[in-house]
């Protein structure tokens, strides 16, 4: 599947999904005021992704190299947030593949509020991550 890439700017983050490559992240500030312009297109390139895993013989994704997917933002609104469930959603499809996936949320260790945003993504969708404090 072909990657996507999504530059940042001054109100979106850097988006770049590359299975090839197991580089899967969602980078920067997310405040656009059209938020569904941006991520519309971005949910519907996880749709397809997933459904290729889940139908397709996976070779890239195993125990030893889960899908790792990663949340590095410093700043999100609610509407953001709302796109951020929906691929949540779907990466949560493909462990009963037999499919590994590891979210990764980063957080400034100074910022209570983006860490408690990350458990409470964790606790909606029933997936385990690994929180990790970014180093200023």
């Amino acid at each position: 599947m072909q990657k996507l890439f999504i530059k940042q700017a001054r109100r979106t983050p850097s988006i770049m999904f590359s299975p090839d490559e197991n580089v899967f992240y969602i980078r920067g500030t997310s405040s656009a005021e059209s938020v569904h312009e941006l991520y519309y297109p971005v949910v519907e390139w996880i749709i397809k992704f997933i459904e290729e895993m889940m139908t397709g013989e996976n070779k890239i994704f195993n125990s030893k190299n889960p899908l790792r997917f990663q949340f590095d933002l410093s700043y999100f609104n609610s509407e953001s947030a709302k796109f951020f469930f929906d691929i949540l959603l779907e990466l949560k499809k493909l462990p009963s593949a037999g499919i590994p996936v590891k979210i990764e949320w980063y957080y400034d260790k100074e910022d209570n509020d983006l860490k408690e945003a990350g458990v409470d993504f964790s606790d909606l969708v029933e997936m385990e991550f690994t929180f990790i404090p970014k180093v200023t």
